[in-house]
């Protein structure tokens, strides 16, 4: 017997008719499904007729327990890997299984479906030809510098957050860039689901009247280039991490123009000045 394969597979976010049928298959065909929650799952598979090994794989789960799905893996086994809503590794805990299958050689297959991120960006009404995802912003000493980069870029950007954090979060915006187009969308594809589109500073103050419960997805316009002011050491900063990524300078300077929304020869002319 050969290696097994291991299937990422979608799942609704909400509603149970965006199951995909060959998601659905999958799930029925695979010796084992490994679950953010064995409980959540488990109400999934009653609704689609589906009978199958669950096993649980969440952020607590202890190291060995990627090892030994991919020993299954490794002993022909197939596997699908589901997160409680809407597809796994997005700001999910599925990551170390997919990095220790791809070192062990194991074939990782999509089974694309529902994405909350994308969803989102499709009904916010903001511009979504290039935008940023962020996921949930940290709750630790890192959680400023978070912000202060979340609300500089030049592209709309996808942040989540929890019912208990969504007020904090949404005052933290409107101080830093209250005039900032927005939407906040709840509950999507759900019986209550609803798209708040607003400024930062608009939406903070009717969300004094909103039912908070559930997640809910952010989603923040660019920055005006003409409202920000880029230090030197700005620009210098993000070149040394494209550098250290191992780009050219003039690759350097491209992306980091574009980020920062800055003149390109700006960034050439700082990069030149610090290697003389």
């Amino acid at each position: 017997m050969g290696q097994g394969r291991l299937y990422i597979v979608s799942t609704p976010i909400g509603n149970l008719e965006d199951m995909t049928v060959r998601a659905a298959r999958i799930l029925d065909e695979v010796d084992c499904i490994a679950a953010e929650d064995t409980r959540h799952t488990a109400q999934l598979l009653n609704n689609l007729g589906v009978k199958n090994q669950l096993v649980s794989f969440h952020e607590h789960s202890r190291p060995e327990r990627a090892r030994e799905l991919v020993d299954r893996l490794l002993a022909g086994e197939d596997i699908a890997l589901v997160t409680d809503a809407g597809t796994p590794i997005i700001s999910d805990p599925g990551e170390p299984l997919t990095k220790l299958a791809a070192e062990e050689g194991i074939e990782i297959l999509s089974v694309p479906g529902p994405c909350a991120a994308i969803a989102a960006i499709t009904v916010s009404a903001l511009d979504a030809g290039k935008f940023v995802f962020e996921g949930f912003l940290p709750r630790d000493k890192t959680r400023a510098e978070a912000l202060r980069r979340a609300t500089a870029h030049p592209y709309t950007t996808i942040l989540y957050e929890s019912p208990h954090q969504l007020l904090r979060t949404m005052a933290e915006l409107a101080e830093i860039c209250p005039d900032r187009p927005m939407a906040v969308c709840k509950e999507l594809t759900k019986i209550h689901e609803h798209v708040f589109r607003g400024t930062a500073a608009e939406l903070l103050q009717q969300s004094a009247a909103w039912e908070v419960r559930g997640e809910y997805i952010l989603l923040l316009a660019g920055a005006p280039a003409e409202v920000r002011e880029v230090s030197d050491e700005e620009i210098l900063r993000l070149a040394r991490e494209l550098a250290a990524q191992g780009l050219r300078s003039r690759e350097v300077a491209r992306e980091a123009a574009e980020r920062l929304r800055v003149g390109r020869n700006r960034v050439y002319s700082l990069l030149m000045a610090e290697k003389e």
